[in-house]
């Protein structure tokens, strides 16, 4: 719920609720009373009236029955002798705890209950007191008097007697005000306890599970449901929102340094190598062990190969940077794919042949296929694909072999290339496009590498709006399939570039 319906709830209940609860209190207080004062056992009909103003109520009574008489008595002058007339009219007067008495002389004529009227009937004054309205009797009576004479010449008196004292009135002030006092009470207290407990406990709690956070503890989770309604429920679920990202990055900042530590003690091993092989053939020259020509050349051409290593070892350093910070520079272009994979090939091709690897070429793709990609990058996915092949081939008997395939898959271009080394363990195929992971049985470290080789073509080519994959068999051999979108020119003249890193289409 809302706190603006929550506060619109709380201003109405401060009004209706203690309306309600003293209109309550107001009708069992008076039932009380009447039973207090023991008035109820003449009548089962509560008179609020006669409860909450006596004095006024009985006047009114009293005027109308007055009047009653008055025109009875035109007809019948003596109709207050009638004992019918009398008891008719006691009853009328009944439920509103009153009752009459008649006197004749000094002797009592007609009342109903002797009892009841034994309280008062030694206070009634005589005929002929000249008392006009309603009077108080020592007992706090309300009376109204009416003088006549009986048929006979007798003199006589008619009483209307309240059955309820005036002091009945000065308790329900006392007793309502007392109750008005508690209901506002308890009116708040319930209103500051469901304010406190839709609020207070939540901020609370919520400041509780941010002090967790602030402790780095990331896995507490707010003792609420997060499915409430209303603000409250915003924040909670604002608050695990923030729990589970904040977790995910410290995870990934673990892994993260996790990763870049391995790769630094990668570097540094594979660093090691060639650093090695250039002292010690560098220290042959200096020494003189390669004491001739072809000899002295030998061991150069090995120091420029080994530094050439550690050059390339530097690039994938400084690309996996680019990476993490996802900085790679891409210079998008539209490419024919049979011009550029054929310039490529006579560069792979003479690399391999001078190792002694057989490469094979097919496109079965049209002439005019085309694509956008930066011509860069997709040659280094390229050269890091085969040099991964090279370095894995295990065929140190002239019989190494890579294919390469164009294919034409109607919207985009599959590139395949397969070699037929020792092949990947179908369980490590999942993971081989992960940092850092090698394998043990078809990725030995102990060839090299930073293990982040085939991460960086798996970015390339999915920032070219591409995917890649491989599929292999160990013993015979390995084939990375990877898919680049083609460029595609409509009728109208427009074009359209899937690529969502280029910077321009052409």
């Amino acid at each position: 719920m809302r706190f603006r319906t929550k506060l619109l709830i709380t201003s109405l209940a401060i009004v209706v609720i203690p309306l309600i609860l003293a209109f309550g209190t107001y009708l069992a207080l008076g039932r009380y009373l009447v039973y207090k004062q023991q008035v109820q056992q003449y009548t089962s009909v509560v008179d609020y009236g006669m409860v909450a103003d006596p004095g006024g109520t009985f006047a009114e009574m009293t005027d109308e029955l007055v009047k009653e008489i008055a025109i009875n008595m035109i007809y019948n002058p003596f109709i207050l002798e009638d004992q019918e007339f009398l008891k008719e009219l006691d009853s009328k007067i009944a439920s509103r705890y009153s009752f009459i008495i008649v006197k004749k002389g000094n002797d009592i004529y007609y009342v109903a209950d002797r009892d009841r009227a034994k309280t008062v009937i030694n206070e009634l004054p005589g005929y002929g007191n000249n008392i006009e309205g309603i009077y108080y009797t020592t007992s706090k009576h309300l009376v109204r008097q009416i003088d006549f004479l009986f048929s006979d010449g007798y003199r006589g008196s008619l009483y209307f007697i309240s059955g309820i004292r005036t002091a009945f009135s000065t308790s329900l002030i006392l007793y309502m005000s007392i109750a008005v006092f508690l209901i506002l009470l308890l009116t708040s207290l319930l209103l500051t306890w469901w304010i406190g407990r839709s609020f207070f406990k939540p901020i609370d709690e919520l400041n509780i599970a941010m002090q967790h956070i602030q402790d780095g503890n990331f896995d507490y989770i707010l003792p609420t449901d997060i499915k409430e309604k209303g603000e409250i429920g915003a924040m909670y679920r604002n608050y695990e929102d923030m729990r589970l990202r904040l977790k995910e990055s410290a995870e990934e900042k673990i892994e993260r340094e996790k990763q870049n530590k391995e790769l630094i003690s990668n570097i540094s091993h594979d660093l090691k190598t060639p650093i090695t092989a250039i002292k010690g053939y560098s220290q042959g020259l200096l020494e003189g062990v390669a004491d001739s020509p072809e000899k002295q050349k030998k061991y150069i051409k090995i120091i420029n190969s080994k530094a050439n290593d550690m050059n390339n070892l530097i690039n994938e350093l400084t690309l996996y940077s680019s990476i993490d910070n996802n900085r790679i520079p891409y210079n998008f272009a539209k490419l024919n794919v049979a011009e550029y994979f054929g310039d490529c090939i006579d560069e792979i091709g003479a690399d391999l042949e001078s190792k002694n690897i057989k490469l094979n070429y097919s496109n079965l793709t049209a002439p005019d296929t085309m694509i956008v990609a930066d011509p860069e990058q997709i040659k280094r996915v390229v050269n890091n694909v085969i040099s991964n092949s090279v370095k894995y081939l295990g065929r140190d008997d002239g019989t190494g072999q890579i294919d390469i395939r164009l294919l034409d898959e109607i919207d985009s271009v599959r590139v395949e290339i397969e070699d037929n080394g020792k092949g990947i363990a179908q369980k490590d195929i999942p993971n081989i496009f992960d940092r850092f992971y090698r394998t043990d049985s078809s990725r030995n470290s102990k060839q090299g590498g930073s293990g982040i080789g085939l991460s960086i073509v798996k970015k390339i080519i999915e920032d070219h709006g591409g995917y890649i994959w491989a599929t292999s068999h160990e013993g015979e051999g390995t084939c990375m399939h990877f898919v680049l979108r083609k460029y595609v020119e409509y009728a109208d003249g427009s074009d359209t570039v899937t690529v969502e890193h280029a910077s321009e289409s052409t």
